[in-house]
């Protein structure tokens, strides 16, 4: 039986933070100039802003976790990892505050311990806020040629589940991503996430 790990929710948000963080995302919301969507050759999301000083007065790095009300038995998508990785989606949500929620579950199928620490990508101001997360995530609308990327909040910490530690085999951690929405009319969208394959997912809500 797989054991869950899963990091704790976010007490609070600020509507104000959490606008900030959507217009920040939306602006490092990048056109891929016509290039294969996804690869790396895609723009990268803006540095984050300058933290207000409400945001200063909290420097620890905060843990999330998912969401409540997702069933676990659902498989929207695969993508498999390295070592016997695998993630499976289990919900993308858009919700009426102009975001897009993906859920889903990372298990390691593999003989060995594996490291979280390659899923937060490359970019130094994500790895310095948010080690051990999911903030490597990119949603690609192929349709509409933008790369959408995980929201930060004004202190450059992501909406996603953060301090993932290493997965023993047999073991997983639930995991979610928060991304500035799609136009109404995308409905489809593909999910990347380092060192995992695409893979396609359908927008529900």
């Amino acid at each position: 039986m797989s054991m869950r790990r899963t990091t704790t929710t976010r007490r609070a948000m600020t509507a104000v933070t959490l606008t900030a963080a959507l217009a920040l995302a939306l602006a490092g919301c990048g056109d891929d100039g016509g290039d294969e969507p996804g690869n790396e050759g895609s723009s990268a999301p803006s540095a984050p802003a300058s933290p207000s000083a409400e945001d200063k007065g909290d420097s620890q790095q905060e843990d999330t976790a998912a969401g409540e009300n997702v069933d676990p038995g659902a498989k929207l998508a695969e993508a498999r990892g390295q070592s016997g990785l695998t993630l499976v989606i289990n919900q993308v949500k858009r919700d009426s505050g102009g975001f897009v929620t993906v859920q889903g579950e990372i298990k390691n199928g593999g003989s060995s311990t594996q490291n979280t620490s390659n899923w937060v990508g490359q970019e130094s101001a994500l790895v310095a806020k948010n080690p051990n997360s999911v903030a490597g995530a990119t949603l690609v609308d192929k349709g509409g040629k933008k790369n959408y990327y995980v929201l930060r909040d004004t202190d450059g910490r992501c909406l996603c589940t953060t301090a993932i530690v290493p997965l023993s085999p047999g073991e997983s951690a639930s995991v979610f991503m928060q991304f500035p929405a799609p136009p109404a009319e995308t409905t489809e969208v593909d999910f990347t996430l380092p060192t995992f394959a695409t893979t396609s997912l359908k927008i529900s809500g």
